[in-house]
């Protein structure tokens, strides 16, 4: 789950198969009574025709978590934070050594974490650009690149398009941030 919408579908269908929801979060939801392997397997089966998937092994908890703590980095925190080493952060967080936690995601996701930093990133940096609020120079400082020209060349490598280019376009090619 990375958004308020998709906590709200997954609340509802706990809620549908008679558990109290007493916490849902990013990536982990506290229900009451503890569901058995019959009712996690309803769930599990019910969140799937929405694209959703129960998560039961702890590598896989981990490899979510990942993911969670990156997308609140970028896309749902201020501005100081995108000044900050993602590395030490998931260290810190997990407490874990990055070097295990990028070794994990990379097997898990068949991509780097840095990798899944940079698609991040770029989303949120096609969202301002579409604001029209910031010019480029603002953008690439607020997203913590060290200019606009660093900024210019990673987001053609991802979409092949410049950020002027971009901004131009009258259809927007945004991805939905659970498709990353």
């Amino acid at each position: 789950m990375v958004c308020d919408r998709c906590i709200s579908v997954v609340t509802q269908q706990l809620q549908h198969h008679d558990l109290q929801v007493e916490d849902i979060s990013l990536g982990q939801a506290i229900v009451s009574p503890e569901p058995s392997e019959e009712m996690l397997s309803k769930i599990s089966a019910s969140l799937k025709i929405l694209g959703f998937e129960l998560i039961n092994r702890d590598k896989d908890k981990l490899v979510e978590r990942i993911k969670n703590i990156i997308v609140e980095l970028i896309h749902h925190s201020t501005q100081p934070e995108f000044h900050v080493l993602f590395s030490e952060v998931l260290s810190d967080r997990l407490h874990r050594d990055y070097g295990y936690l990028s070794r994990l995601f990379s097997e898990s996701e068949d991509i780097t974490i840095e990798k899944f930093i940079i698609q991040q990133k770029i989303e949120k940096v096609k969202e301002l650009l579409q604001y029209g609020e910031l010019n480029l120079n603002e953008i690439a400082w607020q997203m913590g690149y060290s200019s606009s020209a660093h900024l210019s060349n990673q987001f053609k490598s991802v979409t092949g398009i410049s950020p002027r280019e971009f901004r131009s376009l009258e259809v927007n090619n945004r991805k939905p941030l659970d498709s990353i």
